[in-house]
């Protein structure tokens, strides 16, 4: 793996830092600084997908015949660094990453030419309707039911965890059709609008804070919903198949630039906190061994990512490795999280649950501590999740056992 870049590269380096800089606004910045998810609420991830689209770089994965801008693995990994190392907000995956790749390869022309210019400029919202209330981890014993009636099949049951479903145009679906055969042979994989009559969205509150613009999860009841067959992806039963695609692309994701930004903030609050002993806690020798200890992890976590997302461009599937790249990165996520933590110290203990009054003017109470301490407390509750969604890391040691290991 050669990993000089040639000068072809660095000039794509430094053309993708210019726009940043100049399409990276202050009003971005700063609801982006006090972001406790790394998201924006809608209009702001609309607004910055869009800029995104108007330059061919919103879909830096997707191939030329659809949209894509054509980059080359290295220029791929070039963008991806540079736009989290400049901590640029995080484009929502449901339509862009994740469904739109199963339409793809899986769907009808006619889906195809619905949905894909529509995900590209950003112009309508998806959410993932996989995991139900008992059936999460275990995501093959989902019980929704989707009887046949005609046309139509008339949806009956509920999907919880459903990231920014308050936000969705249409969601993307796991249903069972049948109860007869193995219970993964039995699920189907629909597109649905979220605005069918019977179905209702509710939040779900985390430990980051109540409902409010950084809202991130939902459960969704459907009662006698109906949704034409002709948005069935692929063919009755073949659900799981196409589930398994997508997952590999939720899962295999690079995390690496993420979390040198993230540590990057978490070195910045270092430099000035100070330590128990006096001095900043930059200095402090043991949470230097500390930080050095996580730039291993992450710098190893880059090189495997660089890797295996090389092969692809070769043709070759992330496969059983996105369950590797999920496990490391989410446990990682995690620890830089409660390293950022640890480093406001005190500053973290008045939990500001609305990061963003202030910005809209909505509170003139005075904050403790500096502006970048907000944020770590909810950040650090809020990727507790991380080790959860998309399959918990028990289960992908356990798909690793298997596939890889041949246990």
């Amino acid at each position: 793996m050669d990993l000089a870049f040639s000068p072809e590269d660095l000039k794509f380096r430094d053309e993708v830092r210019a726009w940043i800089a100049e399409a990276y606004d202050q009003d971005l910045r700063q609801q982006m600084a006090q972001s406790k998810n790394g998201y924006l609420d809608k209009a702001g991830q609309v607004k910055w997908q869009k800029k995104l689209y108007e330059r061919g770089w919103v879909a830096p994965d997707w191939p030329v015949e659809y949209g894509g801008p054509g980059f080359t693995p290295s220029q791929r990994y070039i963008f991806n660094m540079e736009m989290s190392l400049a901590g640029v907000p995080t484009s929502s995956p449901m339509g862009l990453k994740m469904v739109a790749p199963v339409i793809m390869a899986f769907g009808s022309p006619e889906q195809k030419a619905q949905h894909l210019p529509a995900i590209l400029r950003s112009d309508v919202w998806w959410c993932q309707g996989y995991s139900e209330p008992g059936s999460g981890s275990d995501l093959a014993s989902l019980q929704m039911k989707a009887d046949r009636d005609g046309d139509d099949y008339v949806l009956n049951g509920s999907k919880i965890w459903t990231t920014h479903a308050q936000w969705a145009d249409w969601m993307f679906c796991l249903v069972r059709t049948s109860q007869e055969a193995k219970p993964q042979n039995g699920i189907s994989f629909l597109l649905l609008r979220m605005d069918t009559p019977g179905v209702v969205v509710r939040p779900l509150p985390t430990l980051d804070g109540p409902p409010d613009g950084q809202q991130e999860v939902n459960q969704v009841f459907f009662e006698n919903v109906r949704v034409p067959v002709a948005q069935r992806i692929g063919e009755e039963g073949k659900g799981w198949t196409y589930a398994k695609y997508l997952l590999e692309f939720e899962r295999g994701n690079a995390y690496a630039p993420g979390l040198m930004n993230a540590l990057k903030k978490v070195r910045r609050i270092a430099s000035v906190e100070a330590a128990d002993g006096g001095g900043r806690l930059i200095d402090d020798p043991e949470f230097r061994c500390k930080l050095a200890d996580m730039q291993i992890k992450v710098e190893t976590l880059n090189a495997t990512e660089l890797r295996i997302f090389a092969s692809r461009s070769s043709g070759a599937s992330v496969g059983s490795a996105s369950s590797m790249l999920k496990l490391e990165g989410s446990e990682t996520q995690q620890a830089i999280t409660q390293l950022a933590l640890e480093a406001v110290g005190t500053y973290a203990a008045p939990f500001v649950q609305d990061t963003w009054a202030e910005l809209r003017g909505e509170t003139n109470e005075p904050r403790p501590g500096p502006d970048y301490a907000a944020p770590v407390a909810p950040a650090y509750f809020n990727y507790r999740k991380a080790s959860i969604y998309a399959g918990s890391n028990e289960i992908q040691k356990n798909i690793m056992a298997k596939l890889v290991l041949g246990l």
